[in-house]
C-alpha cells in the first residue's frame, strides 16, 4: 500500500483472505467514492485498454498501489520487476499474461495527504515504455500485431494505387512489403521464443 492516506487499508484483511484462492489480489479504484485527478485519468483510459488488449482480459486498474500477492510467485518475475512505482504495472501484466489467478476488488480512493511526486507527461511516457517492454517479453504477438497489421494495410493501399493509377509497382510498395514481412517474421520469432521459454 501507499503511505499517503489514499487507500482504504482497513480492507487489507479482505485482500489477504482472498489470497487463499488467488496469487494476487488488487484493490481496484472503481468504487463510488474515488477522488482521482481528471488529468491523470485521460492517459490511463488509453493505457488501460492497451494493457487489457495485451493481457486478453479486462484490467479495471492498471497500477493500484493496494495489493496483496504471493512472494513465491512474484520472485519468478524478479528479473524484470523495477524498483519504482512502476512495479505495479509490471507485476500486473506479468501475472495476467502468465495466467496467474488474479482478483480485482473494488475499493475507494481518498484525497492524497501531501504533494504527489507523479509527473503526468514524464510518467505516462515511462508507462508506455514499460507496457511495451513487459508486453513484448510475455505476449509479443499482442504487442506487434497492430503495428504489423497497419503495415499490411498500407501495403495493400500502396499496391492498389500502383496497379490502378500508375500501372506499375513502385519501390515504395516493394519496401512496404519487405518491411511488413520482416516485422511479421520478427513478431512470430519473438512469440516462438516466448513459448519455448521456461517460466
Amino acid at each position: 500500500t501507499d503511505a499517503d492516506g489514499t487507500y482504504p487499508n482497513e480492507q487489507l484483511p479482505e485482500l489477504v483472505a482472498a489470497c487463499d484462492e488467488y496469487d494476487m489480489v488488487v484493490g481496484a479504484r472503481t468504487a463510488n467514492e474515488v477522488a482521482y485527478s481528471k488529468l491523470r485519468a485521460v492517459p490511463k483510459f488509453f493505457l488501460q485498454r492497451w494493457m487489457s488488449w495485451i493481457a486478453r482480459q479486462h484490467i479495471p486498474d492498471i497500477n493500484s498501489g493496494l495489493r496483496v500477492l504471493r512472494k513465491s510467485v512474484a520472485e519468478q518475475f524478479i528479473g524484470i520487476l523495477p524498483d519504482g512505482f512502476s512495479f505495479t504495472v509490471t507485476i500486473t501484466l506479468a501475472m495476467l499474461t502468465n495466467y496467474r489467478p488474479t482478483l480485482f476488488v473494488p475499493i475507494t480512493y481518498r484525497e492524497r495527504i501531501g504533494e504527489s511526486k507523479v509527473r503526468p507527461i514524464h510518467d505516462t511516457l515511462r508507462f508506455i515504455a514499460l507496457i511495451l517492454r513487459t508486453g513484448t517479453y510475455f505476449a509479443p504477438l499482442r504487442v506487434f500485431f497492430p503495428f504489423v497489421g497497419l503495415l499490411f494495410l498500407m501495403l495493400v493501399a500502396s499496391l492498389m494505387y500502383d496497379v490502378v493509377v500508375l500501372g506499375n509497382i513502385t519501390d515504395k510498395t516493394v519496401l512496404l512489403f519487405l518491411f511488413a514481412l520482416n516485422s511479421g517474421m520478427f513478431a512470430l520469432l519473438a512469440d516462438m521464443i516466448d513459448k519455448r521459454s521456461i517460466r
